[in-house]
């Protein structure tokens, strides 16, 4: 499927035709690259690329929460720093992230609020200005 085809598929459910154009619009402001790569094969786009759509094609569907498991694997840096900043607009546009991630210094950078688990078990939680100053969140996460 194309990139269009992907995001048209996230608005599958969905009848309000003008509504979609404008979420489309949307998609374009928060990944202007998509827009680049409308005709292209999805299988095709980078790693990050890739990321990008399947963040878009869920947007499409107008979710209230948003679930994500490691949006930054594989990514590099600056594409990690990319998702990531755009996951804080999402955030703030309204919409609940609920972020799985390993990278526990970019995690705590872009989320309000965050659980630390260890072997399956929360061992931590707070808001996540908090857990950034935290000795242990220092020293075992973030190498500091």
């Amino acid at each position: 499927m194309t990139v269009l085809e992907n995001l048209e598929l996230g608005a599958y459910h969905r009848r309000d035709r003008k509504e979609i154009q404008q979420d489309m619009v949307h998609i374009f402001e928060l990944f202007p690259r998509l827009q680049e790569r409308l005709g292209q094969r999805a299988g095709t786009l980078s790693g990050g690329e890739q990321q990008m759509l399947t963040i878009a094609r869920a947007l499409m569907a107008r979710p209230r929460l948003l679930l994500l498991d490691e949006p930054s694997l594989g990514l590099a840096p600056l594409v990690k720093k990319t998702i990531f900043d755009t996951l804080k607009r999402i955030q703030q546009e309204g919409i609940t992230v609920l972020l799985a991630e390993q990278d526990a210094s970019l995690a705590l950078s872009a989320v309000s609020r965050a659980y630390v688990l260890e072997s399956g078990r929360v061992v931590m939680e707070g808001p996540s200005q908090e857990l950034r100053q935290n000795d242990y969140v220092r020293q075992t996460y973030l190498g500091l």
